[in-house]
């Protein structure tokens, strides 16, 4: 139970280097009252300025964590440090039931969690008209529809007549118009419901600015947004898959519950190989990537990709933490190539991963991650970010930057935002490692590497 996670994969948890930092010094047995677990959950008192001990509590299947101190941050310093000495020094835990403190917790949870499920069959209860709920929801949702479809198709006919006026004008005009000009354009599009294009249309501002070969970068976004109006003006003539490509690059969400209420599962072992937060117009988008191992009738070698939000300073949901195995059920967000998933069901508590856990993975060369990348494309030309887990590769500097080379040679530019690359180069020791990370076309962002070891930058 102990080496559930270890002591990095704690530490990632924090909402910051502040709590990782008093979290480590909380890490000692002498610091807590009354330690104790089970295979559920583990709990401890620790004295504070309070007159009585804060009381801190995990639930190790998700992990989850209640404490009694007035932190704001989730999780707590005494959260992280209670982890981090059960991780480190399990015998200071006594085995044994759960005070009544931590059981009503751990109830709450197993109560919340039924009544969820019981939500979602009351939407199908039978009203007095004989309709259900499920059914008049349905009825509203088309009418919205309906009036978002119409103010989407105004912005976008908008939109085309500026790309046009743009290609009479050449290229060479871009670079004469200020910053505004592209952020207007994308605010019309964000009143008029089509904030994924709002966000392409952002993307598209600074490319003049980014040196030889500007134009035909330009040029290629324009091509991809073009394409993406052209698709929406046709939609009903599209499969589904493709329409729901669309909709998802035009900015429409699908319920979750919905989504996890209507689609089976994919059972696997998921390896959590990678985590990147970014930050997009006050939004944080945190993207965890999952790689499924071999669960089912076989091992699937299917990247799977959670994502989540926050605004502001407003920490993430605890979900995968890099670095382990879970053995789950997915369900995939529909669509031609399907990679954003939620995770339906659990089955046990997530594992680390070890030398064991990475035997098997389906990684390739670059030539044949760029052919998967290639063929992806053809399924959806929006995708823009794609997974890919190298094996055999080194990383090198040269004059003009970094690059992950292949045995046979061939090479994938590393993104300038990496800030790791020395580190990177260390754990490899010149010698092949397994690598993971995006491309976005361009660049590669390297994300985990196992050489002797996992670690996940």
């Amino acid at each position: 139970m102990a080496a559930m996670l270890n002591t990095e994969q704690i530490l990632a948890l924090a909402p910051d280097a502040a709590s990782a930092k008093t979290a480590r010094d909380l890490a000692t047995s002498r610091k807590w009252l009354n330690l104790a677990c089970n295979e559920q959950a583990a709990w401890g008192e620790c004295p504070g300025s309070g007159k009585e001990p804060y009381r801190t509590q995990i639930d190790l299947s998700e992990p989850a964590f209640r404490c009694t101190c007035p932190s704001r941050k989730f999780p707590c310093k005494h959260g992280l440090g209670l982890f981090l000495l059960l991780a480190n020094q399990p015998s200071e835990f006594a085995q044994d039931s759960p005070p009544p403190w931590v059981a009503e917790w751990l109830a709450n949870r197993a109560k919340r969690a039924e009544q969820t499920a019981e939500g979602k069959k009351a939407v199908s209860a039978t009203l007095p008209d004989g309709t259900t709920k499920q059914q008049t929801s349905a009825t509203a949702q088309r009418r919205q529809a309906a009036q978002r479809e119409k103010r989407v198709m105004e912005g976008l006919d908008e939109l085309t007549l500026w790309f046009r006026d743009l290609m009479r004008q050449g290229l060479a005009s871009v670079q004469a118009q200020p910053a505004r000009t592209w952020e207007t354009r994308a605010a019309r599009l964000v009143d008029a419901q089509a904030p994924g294009v709002a966000r392409l249309l952002r993307e598209m501002s600074g490319i003049q600015h980014t040196g030889d070969g500007w134009p035909e970068r330009l040029i290629e976004r324009i091509g991809r947004a073009y394409l993406l109006i052209e698709g929406f003006g046709r939609l009903d003539s599209l499969p589904l898959e493709t329409q729901a490509d669309i909709r998802s690059a035009i900015g429409w969400t699908q319920s979750q519950e919905e989504l996890l209420q209507s689609q089976p599962g994919t059972r696997d072992r998921w390896l959590v190989l990678g985590q990147h937060v970014t930050e997009e117009d006050r939004l944080r988008v945190q993207r965890t990537w999952l790689w499924g191992m071999s669960g089912g009738g076989g091992p699937t070698g299917q990247a799977a990709l959670i994502l989540q939000f926050a605004h502001g300073r407003q920490p993430f949901e605890i979900g995968p933490v890099p670095g382990t195995c879970l053995d789950a059920d997915l369900v995939f967000y529909p669509g031609s190539y399907p990679q954003r998933a939620l995770i339906k069901q659990r089955y046990g508590a997530p594992t680390p991963i070890d030398s064991t856990g990475m035997e098997g993975l389906r990684g390739s060369g670059i030539l044949s991650a760029l052919e998967s990348y290639a063929v992806a494309l053809t399924l959806n030309p929006w995708i823009e970010r794609f997974p890919m887990l190298l094996t055999n590769v080194v990383p090198r500097r040269q004059d003009i930057g970094w690059f992950i080379r292949d045995e046979v040679g061939h090479i994938l530019p590393v993104k300038p935002e990496f800030d790791k690359n020395w580190e990177l180069l260390a754990l490899s020791g010149g010698h092949p490692v397994t690598l993971f990370g995006e491309w976005n076309g361009q660049r590669f962002m390297p994300l985990s590497v196992f050489a002797y070891r996992f670690v996940h930058f």
